[in-house]
């Protein structure tokens, strides 16, 4: 029995790496529309409840079902989708309207065990000149309750996405719950507050922090896998991770308290350039410099600018904004590590030890994500 030549299994090895990587990238180039949870504050009297609601209101218009979705694009109502964010702003706005007595089918408040009929006050579409990145839209919802004081639940079928529900004007500890698969809200009283417990709100942020980095944050998949591609000594690795957990944890606090505000503008090309830095450093040398950290911590402020977004899309209750800051924060870091588990696993267990490997995976891997970064900093200035 032939066995292939040293030469082959080399060629072998970095068509592997290769198209791990290039899978990543195509994902990545997919996600222009990706999925964000809708944002709902429920306002509660003795006889009346309304409902503000922030949305992306296109995919409800087209009908998309959300379920278990990562990206509009796999819809087979992307084109219509893609069709109506090129509408103006007043036109997406009577399109909804219209379409409102078959939207209004997937939205659920019950007062006790009976449905409420809700009914379409306003729709406020934001004006966004850039199709490519998500609008939002804000309709207000009231609906009569009933005359006997029960309690108030809230939510939407699965089919329009996750959705988070929020008590309004009852304090820092008020309920606000992260919704997904058609489950409806705690009961909420008419009046007074329903509140969650901290733990609770530790537990499920470090889900939403490892969720942003696996599988939607790609980019930062590849700053991580940059990291890893310099080398696979442990002290390295260690400070280079130590680093850029400390600074993107600093501007991560700061920017989501509203201390440091960067426009997404200038922090995404320059994640994107972050990447490219990394990877390219890489290619010419096998080992840390007294420098590199400095960067990576530079580097790593941007990305924990990146991080607050979406935390600020959640809308976090003041009392219970640190437990959620720091289970997203946890979140993020255990999504980080298991991508550079699961790159040791994939070829650094296996290969790390041969004399090729820096040659003929390394660097072509680092080759690989520079070129990618560099396509993601042009894009994001000029596309």
């Amino acid at each position: 029995m032939a066995f292939p030549s040293e030469k082959l299994k080399h060629m072998l090895v970095q068509l592997g790496v290769m198209s791990m990587l290039g899978l990543f990238t195509m994902t990545s180039l997919l996600a222009a529309h990706e999925i964000r949870p809708a944002i709902a504050d429920v306002t509660l009297s003795d006889d009346k409840v309304e409902l503000t609601i922030r949305m992306t209101a296109e995919s409800l218009i087209a009908g998309i079902d959300l379920e278990g979705l990562q990206d509009t694009n796999e819809a087979p109502e992307a084109e219509q989708y893609d069709a109506l964010r090129a509408l103006p702003s007043s036109e997406l706005s009577s399109r909804f309207q219209t379409a409102w007595p078959d939207i209004s089918q997937g939205f659920k408040v019950l007062a006790g065990d009976a449905p409420i009929a809700l009914e379409l006050v306003n729709v406020e579409v934001v004006d966004q000149p850039n199709v490519e990145l998500p609008r939002d839209t804000t309709v207000t919802l009231t609906g009569v309750l009933p005359n006997d004081g029960s309690d108030v639940r809230a939510g939407w079928q699965a089919a329009n996405g996750p959705i988070i529900v929020r008590q309004a004007e009852s304090g820092d500890d008020a309920y606000a719950g992260y919704l997904e698969n058609g489950v409806l809200s705690e009961h909420l009283p008419r009046t007074g507050s329903a509140t969650e417990s901290t733990v609770s709100v530790f537990l499920r942020y470090i889900a939403v922090g490892f969720d942003h980095i696996i599988p939607k944050g790609l980019d930062h998949i590849l700053f991580v896998l940059g990291l890893f591609f310099l080398s696979l000594r442990l002290r390295p690795l260690i400070t280079q991770i130590t680093v850029f957990t400390i600074a993107h944890t600093i501007t991560l606090a700061l920017a989501s308290l509203g201390y440091v505000s960067v426009n997404p503008a200038i922090v995404e090309p320059l994640i994107a350039a972050s990447i490219v830095y990394v990877a390219v450093e890489n290619i010419f040398t096998s080992r840390i410099t007294w420098w590199r950290p400095i960067v990576i911590f530079a580097f790593g402020l941007l990305h924990g600018m990146g991080f607050a977004s979406v935390l600020g899309e959640f809308g976090l209750a003041p009392g219970r904004f640190v437990a959620g800051l720091i289970g997203f924060n946890v979140g993020v870091e255990v999504g980080q590590l298991t991508v550079i588990a699961l790159a040791f696993l994939a070829v650094g267990y296996w290969f790390g030890n041969k004399p090729w490997y820096r040659a003929r995976i390394s660097i072509p891997a680092s080759v690989f994500i520079a070129i990618i970064g560099a396509y993601w900093a042009v894009e994001r200035v000029f596309l």
